[in-house]
């Protein structure tokens, strides 16, 4: 439960903040954001499956998240600018199997299937 209450407590301050973002750095951003949410979504399934591990998260979500971002910047300059299309898929993947599994437990644990 710990990470989904970080990701509220972060997107409240994001929003609160209002902090304007150059456009230079937006891929960047939106890369870093679906990184960090696939890590948080993630941290909840292993949670919901009794098997988080706090350092595995953390590790995980640092590494995701500068990946993601030296994935964009790789592209950047080798002059391939949708070579951060490569880290969306992949984090969009991860994203939507883990939130399927995060259902499917929510549904099983309720007898709903």
């Amino acid at each position: 439960m710990l990470p989904l209450v970080g990701l509220l407590v972060g997107i409240g301050i994001g929003l609160a903040l209002d902090i304007p973002i150059p456009v230079a750095y937006s891929k960047y951003l939106g890369v870093a954001v679906l990184a960090a949410l696939d890590s948080a979504i993630g941290g909840l399934r292993a949670n919901l499956e009794m098997k988080f591990n706090e350092k595995l998260f953390f590790t995980g979500f640092f590494s995701n998240t500068l990946m993601a971002a030296f994935i964009v910047f790789m592209g950047d300059r080798l002059g391939i600018e949708v070579l951060y299309l490569a880290a969306v898929v992949a984090f969009g993947v991860r994203l939507f199997q883990n939130l399927a599994l995060v259902r499917r437990h929510y549904f099983q644990r309720r007898h709903w299937e």
